[in-house]
């Protein structure tokens, strides 16, 4: 049993405590989260399995997400992200409703990677007593839902719980494809060609202007246009997960490898390289730099813009940007379509033979390409 800091309640528990000072009752709020939860249904043409047994695991730790077997055709994946206050986000610069959106979407984004559906998300929250005695949390599940509707995902579960000082977010998105159709880290081979989708950096240039001071305007969220800085300050704050690319590519078996680009190019390319036993080489000039950077630094003032590194190094090596960077076959890449859900996807290199190498070409010259991205135990976090 939990003490009284971890005193936390499932979402599916109906009972209710005495009064509290504040207006909302715990277990009144979680009462409403699982009744709007129940207001979607799984379409009934979509078989699956959410309970698999121990015995039909496929894939699990190594991959965006662990896949099991079903009797039904379709094999189940589940996936698992955590998000930090002051590691992963700060709460002065993070809407409530936009920290929902993202803690679904990174999950989602996960999904994607092994070209596969979304179907169910579950979602623990831990917040101190001040947060908890606000509209935060009405905010955030807002935020959290209307990704959901989206892709059709409905919430089956979490928890609530109250935390001494720091929020914490801890999100599941279960999700399934045909069976034998999940797209693995460890398929690319030799003179498979390398694709990215949209671009890169953008996240990474995003969280320096908010470190450099760079705040949204209020109800951001409900905002439909943006100027520069905001828009690349909202590719760190809402990423958006590409569902519609991954499934497009797992369903028509055209990538034989993928990864989403959470911990930056050069580190989650390494990561496939290494999973897959192969290494790689890739043009520097193919690279999609987020266009938007160019447009910041011209814009932002002269502090913020010191503050902007290189773009062509965000690119590179910053994380969180969620696009998908997969693998395929020669003969294959003429079957890709020019774009999906207005975003395109583009060849930047190819699959070589030498376990663990990747080149990057700048014109003449080539150099070796190390791994640079985000790691939760450098000394200096994200934020």
């Amino acid at each position: 049993m939990r003490g009284e800091e971890g005193d936390g309640k499932s979402l599916t528990s109906t009972r209710r405590s005495s009064p509290r000072a504040y207006s909302r009752d715990e277990f009144d709020f979680i009462e409403r989260i699982r009744r709007r939860s129940l207001r979607r249904r799984v379409a009934p043409d979509i078989p699956s399995s959410l309970i698999p047994h121990p015995s039909s695991l496929l894939s699990g730790i190594g991959d965006d997400a662990a896949v099991t077997g079903s009797s039904s055709g379709y094999d189940s994946l589940s996936t698992v992200d955590l998000l930090v206050e002051d590691v992963d986000f700060r709460r002065m610069w993070m809407p409530p409703r936009l920290l929902g959106y993202k803690a679904l979407s990174v999950s989602l984004s996960d999904i994607a990677a092994m070209g596969a559906r979304p179907r169910w998300a579950l979602l623990s929250v831990g917040v101190p007593r001040e947060v908890w005695n606000s509209r935060f949390l009405d905010e955030f599940y807002e935020g959290f839902f209307a990704l959901a509707d989206e892709y059709g995902v409905i919430l089956i579960g979490g928890d609530v719980s109250r935390t001494p000082e720091r929020i914490v977010v801890d999100s599941i998105v279960l999700g399934d494809a045909k069976r034998k159709r999940a797209v693995l880290r460890s398929g690319a081979r030799p003179g498979d060609l390398i694709f990215v989708t949209g671009t890169l950096g953008g996240a990474a240039a995003g969280l320096q202007l908010l470190e450099s001071g760079a705040r949204l305007p209020k109800n951001t969220a409900r905002k439909f246009r943006h100027n520069a800085p905001e828009q690349i300050m909202l590719r760190q704050l809402r990423p958006d997960a590409r569902v519609a690319w991954g499934r497009l590519l797992g369903e028509k078996r055209l990538a034989t490898a993928m990864i989403d680009v959470s911990d930056g190019l050069s580190s989650d390319l390494a990561h496939l390289c290494r999973a897959s036993g192969v290494g790689a080489k890739i043009e520097a000039a193919r690279i999609p730099v987020d266009p938007l950077i160019e447009q910041v630094a011209v814009q932002a003032s002269n502090d913020m813009e010191r503050t902007l590194i290189d773009p062509f190094t965000l690119s590179l090596h910053g994380g969180e940007d969620y696009e998908l960077l997969f693998t395929i076959g020669p003969r294959n890449a003429s079957r890709l379509p020019d774009e999906v859900d207005g975003v395109t996807a583009r060849y930047i290199g190819e699959v070589t033979q030498e376990p663990g190498r990747i080149v990057l070409l700048q014109g003449s010259r080539a150099r070796n390409l190390k791994p640079s991205g985000f790691n939760h135990f450098k000394p200096r976090h994200r934020t």
